[in-house]
């Protein structure tokens, strides 16, 4: 799937990035245990607490543990922003996501 925007006031996809000290792999998987309730894995874009996840990808990069998520819109990050902040909080993890418009998204 390709999501092209010819009309610069269409909504387009948003990137998030996010990366902090003190963000670790443990830290990640806290995070998606409460996301879920302690119900298991986000294997799918159904799986998150609100609806528009696009991608979602977690690993070790070369300064620390990284997530990078792409929504379908500014409105839906946000809203998962308002779920997502509290967890963090919590777990002592502080720290401002990069986000910025998607140019081009391309899926399978």
């Amino acid at each position: 799937m390709l999501l092209a925007f010819p009309d610069k006031e269409a909504e387009v996809p948003i990137v998030a990035v996010f990366e902090a000290a003190g963000f670790t792999q443990e830290a990640y998987e806290e995070t998606v245990r409460r996301l879920t309730e302690g119900g298991g894995p986000l294997a799918s874009p159904s799986d998150w607490p609100v609806e528009g996840l696009l991608a979602h990808a977690a690993g070790q990069g070369a300064n620390g543990f990284r997530v990078v998520d792409v929504w379908e819109s500014a409105d839906a990050f946000q809203r998962f922003g308002e779920t997502l902040l509290p967890m963090l909080e919590d777990l002592g993890i502080e720290g401002e996501p990069e986000v910025y418009p998607a140019h081009t998204f391309v899926a399978a």
